[in-house]
This record gives C-alpha cells, sequence and structure tokens, in this order.
C-alpha cells in the first residue's frame, strides 16, 4: 500500500506532536476529580497523594464532584479529553459495582477509562455510637436473632461495598439487619453517634476520626486480618472463617490517554507511595498503601466487575 507525501507528513507530524506532549507533560495543572464529597475517606486519600505528587513537578487541583453514586465525577473525566489533564480518582464503588448496580451508566469503566495506578485499599469497619450497650459483634447477633429486623445499619447508600458486605454478613451470621442507606458519609455517621442508628459500615479512612475521638466505638472490620490501625478490633473472619470485604482507591483518566503520559504518571505515583511520610498518613487515616501497574489495576477493575455483579445480583439491590 502506498501512502501520498502529504500524509506521510501528516502522520509523521501527528507522531511528533504526542511525543513533544509526553516530553512536555504536564504544562499546566492538573485536574484530578474526586466523584464525592470533601471529607470522606476518598477525598482524604487524594489530597494526600495528589500533595506528594506534587514534588515530582506536578501541580494538581482536586476537584471534587459528587453525586449518583461516584458516577457523575466518573463521566466527567471519562468525557475529558484524552490528554492527561483531567484524571479521576476512582474506587470499588463506581469502577466495580455500578455497572451492575445502575440499570443505565453513562461510561464503560473498561472501555471509558484508562487505568493509571492502584493507590490504597481499606478495609471497611462496624461502629456503634459511644452510648450503644453493643459492646461486640455477637452483641449485635445476638439481639437480632431474638428480633429479627429490629437492628438497623446506616451506610452511604445502596449497592455501595458497605451495603453489598453487611448483606454477605447476613447470610453467613444468619440473621435480619434493617439497611438505611444515606447520601453520602457525614448525616449517617451523625444518627449513630447520637444513637438513631445502631450500626454504621463504611470505610476506615471515612470513619477513623471519629473513633479516635471517641465518639464511635469500632466493633469489627471487614479484613481477613485485624487492621494495623485498630488492633484492638476483631476481623469478621475471626468468627466467620474467610469473611472479607474491602475497597479500593486508584487514579483512571480518559480512554486512549498516550502511553508515555500515563507510563510516567504511573511511575511518580508509585515513587510518592514509596515516601514513609505519605505511606504514614494513609496508614493514620486507616489505609494500606497499595501501587500497581496499569495493567494490574486494570485487571482489577475487571475482576472485582466480577465479583461484586453477582453480589449486586444476589442482594437484589437496583438503582434506575
Amino acid at each position: 500500500m502506498k501512502f501520498s507525501r502529504p500524509l506521510l507528513m501528516t502522520l509523521a507530524g501527528c507522531a511528533l506532536a504526542a511525543s513533544l506532549q509526553a516530553q512536555t507533560w504536564p504544562g499546566k495543572p492538573v485536574r484530578l476529580i474526586v466523584p464525592f464529597p470533601a471529607g470522606g475517606g476518598t477525598d482524604l486519600i487524594a489530597r494526600e497523594v495528589a500533595n506528594k505528587v506534587m514534588n515530582s513537578g506536578y501541580t494538581f487541583v482536586v476537584e471534587n464532584r459528587p453525586g449518583s453514586g461516584g458516577n457523575i465525577g466518573v463521566d466527567t473525566a471519562a468525557k475529558a479529553p484524552a490528554d492527561g489533564y483531567t484524571l479521576v480518582m476512582g474506587q470499588t464503588s463506581n469502577l466495580a459495582i455500578n455497572p451492575t448496580l445502575y440499570a443505565k451508566l453513562p461510561y464503560d469503566p473498561v472501555k471509558d477509562l484508562t487505568p493509571v495506578s492502584l493507590v490504597a485499599s481499606a478495609p471497611l469497619v462496624v461502629v456503634v455510637g459511644a452510648a450503644s450497650p453493643y459492646k461486640t459483634l455477637a452483641d449485635v447477633v445476638n439481639a437480632a436473632r431474638a428480633q429479627p429486623g429490629s437492628i438497623n445499619y446506616a451506610t452511604s447508600g445502596n449497592g455501595t461495598v458497605a451495603h453489598l458486605a453487611a448483606e454477605s454478613f447476613q447470610k453467613v451470621a444468619n440473621v435480619k439487619l434493617t439497611h438505611i442507606p444515606y447520601k453520602g458519609a457525614a448525616q449517617g455517621a451523625t444518627d449513630v453517634m447520637s444513637g438513631q442508628v445502631h450500626l454504621y459500615i463504611s470505610s476506615i479512612p471515612t470513619l477513623i476520626g471519629h473513633i479516635k475521638s471517641g465518639k464511635m466505638r469500632p466493633i469489627a472490620v471487614t479484613s481477613l486480618r485485624r487492621a494495623d490501625d485498630l488492633p484492638q478490633v476483631p476481623a469478621i473472619a475471626e468468627s466467620y472463617k474467610d469473611f472479607e470485604a474491602v475497597t479500593w482507591f486508584g487514579i483512571a483518566g480518559p480512554a486512549n490517554l498516550p502511553k508515555d503520559v500515563v507510563a510516567k504518571l504511573n511511575a511518580d505515583i508509585n515513587k510518592a507511595l514509596k515516601d514513609p511520610d505519605l505511606r504514614k498518613k494513609l496508614g493514620d487515616q486507616g489505609a494500606d498503601v497499595a501501587g500497581s501497574t496499569p495493567e494490574q489495576f486494570a485487571k482489577l477493575i475487571r475482576d472485582d466487575m466480577v465479583r461484586w455483579g453477582r453480589a449486586v445480583r444476589e442482594s437484589g439491590a437496583k438503582i434506575d
């Protein structure tokens, strides 16, 4: 096949432009979208990571775009130009659960996004208010068996990791709890601290501040082993073998991001994640530093779409 000289010059020009873009990127601030309100676990992790990566010559502008279970923020990033200047801090709910939970999703996590790097993971924690009569998870189970449905629990919404984890727990423990979904973490936390709600389930980074202040009492974590920052709190797996439910956080961009840009960003994120100061800050928030290649992060998204998709269908959860 022969190409005309003008076409060859055009193709060469495009290749040169892409190469120069990768060499000069980032030449302006990079927008990092957080698809949840400020102050939550995803927001805290995003800001800590962004601050550390900026030491490698970046300027990040963190933008909170909450709504629709994180879908609005992720969709904004998915539809942005694929130039590396718009990224999103996605997590388990909006990248792995929502494709099954929502009847119509405006983006496809596999087709419409470029995974850059996994950043961190965190177990969930089950808490009660400081004045609650329930001291242990066994207390809750016994009360729930005595009066099925009388014990309620709050999460930040239908179909979240916390909701699906609670549904799974009810099956293995043979109990019936009543779910109270909230729009975000703040109001649910307030209601469990005041005693209006019996239990609250969320990621450790979201609730660690209330736990440390003594306003909430943790009674269980959902990792296979006890969390390093809550060593006194039993893992559910200690009583119910192999029970596990964790949430993860990772950075992605629009589909077809330039490979050189992805490689540079991935290298700088993973470099930042090795920093002792950042590891301590994330650890203090209850998060386990992860890091990955883009390919490893892509595989995690695909695998968890299958795993959590099955959990969504079994729970019957659905959002139109």
